[in-house]
């Protein structure tokens, strides 16, 4: 199941040509990196690591649960499910906004997909504060706030995400630091 869900991801994700924003590598090197921190829990199953590796399948892709059911069953389903956002539409409202849709729906979500939730934090939090300091302000305000309430996965990938979030956070504000003191 792991290595169908392996190339059925890099598939759906070079279908259509997707890559990772500021480094330019086909963007299913994402869902491996999280996957390969979900392999790592202690009860990690197929079905979780499959869904790790799917995780973005049904936002980025061209695919719909159905594909999903069809090759990998219901919970793979579910959990990818669960992890698709889905307060995107700009006319709900602005950002802030809809992550805080996104943060309340989050906090009610799986134990199993928070513990996903948690690994594609962590991949995307050291990706964006080392290439996009500007934007991570507002990214790790953001995972602070939707990792307060989301605290039913699992404990040792949770506390893992806190440290990377905590180390974002210091390296943006010693940027900003160090940018207001090379003006003067």
């Amino acid at each position: 199941m792991i290595e169908r869900a392996a190339l059925f991801s890099r598939a759906a994700h070079q279908a259509v040509g997707q890559q990772r924003k500021y480094t330019g590598e086909p963007y299913w090197h994402h869902p491996v990196a999280v996957s390969e921190m979900v392999s790592a829990v202690e009860t990690a199953t197929p079905e979780l690591i499959a869904a790790a590796l799917l995780h973005d399948v049904l936002e980025d892709t061209d695919v719909t649960p159905m594909d999903i059911e069809e090759c990998f069953g219901q919970r793979v389903t579910v959990l990818v499910q669960e992890l698709t956002d889905q307060f995107t539409d700009p006319e709900i409202g602005n950002r802030t906004h809809r992550k805080a849709l996104e943060r309340d729906r989050l906090a009610e979500i799986s134990p199993e997909a928070q513990t996903i939730k948690y690994a594609d934090l962590i991949d995307n939090t050291v990706s964006i504060v080392a290439r996009d300091p500007g934007f991570a302000r507002v990214y790790l305000a953001e995972k602070r706030r939707l990792l307060e309430v989301m605290a039913a996965g699992d404990q040792e990938l949770r506390r893992k995400a806190w440290s990377v979030l905590l180390e974002g956070e210091a390296k943006v504000r010693g940027a900003a630091s160090n940018a207001r003191t090379s003006t003067r």
